[in-house]
């Protein structure tokens, strides 16, 4: 991925609306979002609205589909790993065999797989 294009993408993230937006529709897979349901996430006015999607979609982040009178927005998921191997490509000093798996893996990531599941107490209930 060319520096110019890993610039635009982190200009347009670098804005706590749009950051949130993107997430958004991270989360919500391949089928996107409407622009009403994306408004009510963010609750914010139209134009703004607009304005903010515009920006992700001349990132390439984000890509709008047409689909009767709605349009719905999803993620360029192949934007979204270029994005990520551009910014860990060196990476542990370009040897990724030698890194350390923890130093690697997101934060939330790293939480959730070593995290242990709680013990369930199972209480008998007599009749």
């Amino acid at each position: 991925m060319e520096t110019k294009y890993v610039v635009a993408a982190l200009g347009a993230l670098a804005q706590a609306t749009r950051l949130e937006i993107y997430r958004r529709l991270v989360v919500a897979g391949a089928q996107g979002l409407a622009v009403g349901q994306i408004a009510e996430y963010v609750a914010t006015a139209p134009a703004t609205l607009s304005f903010h999607l515009k920006e992700l979609v001349h990132a390439g982040l984000i890509e709008p589909r047409q689909e009767g009178r709605f349009i719905y927005y999803c993620a360029n998921y192949a934007t979204m790993n270029e994005l990520l191997g551009f910014l860990t490509e060196n990476c542990c000093a370009g040897d990724g065999g030698s890194c350390a798996r923890a130093s690697c893996t997101p934060a939330m990531v790293a939480k959730k797989t070593t995290k242990k599941k709680p013990s369930v107490k199972r209480r008998v209930v007599r009749r």
